[in-house]
């Protein structure tokens, strides 16, 4: 396992609170950067860097197009905005605005996806963020990062800030655990490999990484050796990676917290088969919308389980072994 990855995970941690926390460090290292709220500040924290730069702050109201709007036209005039609402919210409510106004004109800002994937659990399926993965990173110009833990957070959110034009960078509502070392040091655009492996790759994003690194121990018992990759830049894809994974294990899986359509199973999809085909099976929900209930309880049920990332990899090696078919 790498360096920078615990042997055991650390107590759980708010990717809310760490969510705050980072953007209060970020300020006080660039003051070109504002930070703006489609009034969800006490519910993705972003009011602990109002706290500190009330000045740089800007709440717009529950108008989501016209958070995008205001960032955008801040942008335009030097600053780094970082505009914050619900995952879904930019997906869905501000689409057009993030599409023609943000991406068209390639503006330098960056979108706060809180509350993404099944986090927001109890509010049900309007607020489940399962498809906002595939929508940005179909928009030209748009960069899509996923981090999957507070060190991981800490370590990304400056390379966004810095990073020049759109970026739409998600974040789960609820205590996730602790895999990263203060060591670890991901790159935009870099996949990290986080245990090595020979028989399959599993490449996740997010918080299903934690999930993703038990599935690859169980499957080290039962005499399966995985190989997992921490793809935390779902655009641009490190493609390279991909295709020497596939090539040095021939067989992949991938685990998201989103829809199998479009998401990172899709983006890893579309690069083997420009690459370098080999078995690929994909973890996330299956074309289908999600139930109210605890975090943890819907993870599972809807085929996010740790169980199930290791049945897909077997699934993998199963038709490896058989020549791809299957």
């Amino acid at each position: 396992m790498a360096e920078c990855v615990r042997q055991r995970f650390g107590e759980p941690v708010s990717m809310r609170v760490a969510y705050g926390q980072a953007l209060v460090e970020l300020g006080k290292a660039r003051d070109d950067v504002v930070v703006l709220s489609a009034d969800v500040a006490n519910s993705d924290h972003s009011y602990m860097f109002e706290d500190a730069f009330p000045e740089r702050f800007l709440n717009v109201g529950i108008a989501e197009q016209a958070l995008v709007d205001v960032a955008v036209g801040l942008a335009n005039g030097g600053k780094v905005p970082i505009a914050n609402t619900f995952a879904f919210l930019f997906a869905t409510r501000a689409l057009e605005q993030v599409r023609t106004h943000l991406c068209y004109g390639q503006a330098n800002v960056k979108l706060a996806g809180a509350y993404a994937g099944l986090s927001d659990s109890f509010d049900g399926p309007t607020h489940h963020s399962v498809t906002d993965l595939a929508i940005m990173r179909s928009l030209p110009h748009m960069a899509v990062v996923v981090p999957a833990d507070p060190v991981g957070l800490n370590r990304l959110l400056p390379q966004i800030a810095a990073w020049e034009g759109p970026v739409f960078f998600r974040l789960c509502r609820n205590e996730v655990p602790v895999i990263f070392r203060e060591g670890y040091e991901p790159q935009i655009g870099k996949g990290m490999v986080l245990r090595e492996g020979a028989d399959v790759t599993i490449v996740g994003c997010g918080v299903m990484v934690a999930r993703c690194l038990e599935a690859a121990q169980q499957l080290a018992v039962a005499g399966t050796d995985a190989r997992v990759v921490e793809m935390h830049t779902l655009k641009p894809l490190d493609e390279e990676l991909v295709a020497r994974c596939a090539v040095e294990t021939g067989a992949l899986v991938t685990v998201e917290e989103h829809s199998i359509i479009g998401g990172l199973g899709g983006a890893v999809a579309e690069a083997l088969a420009a690459r370098e085909p080999v078995p690929l099976e994909r973890v996330g929900l299956a074309d289908t919308f999600a139930e109210s209930g605890p975090y943890g309880e819907i993870l599972d049920k809807y085929g996010l389980s740790v169980g199930a990332i290791a049945a897909a990899a077997q699934r993998a090696v199963g038709r490896k072994r058989m020549g791809g078919s299957g």
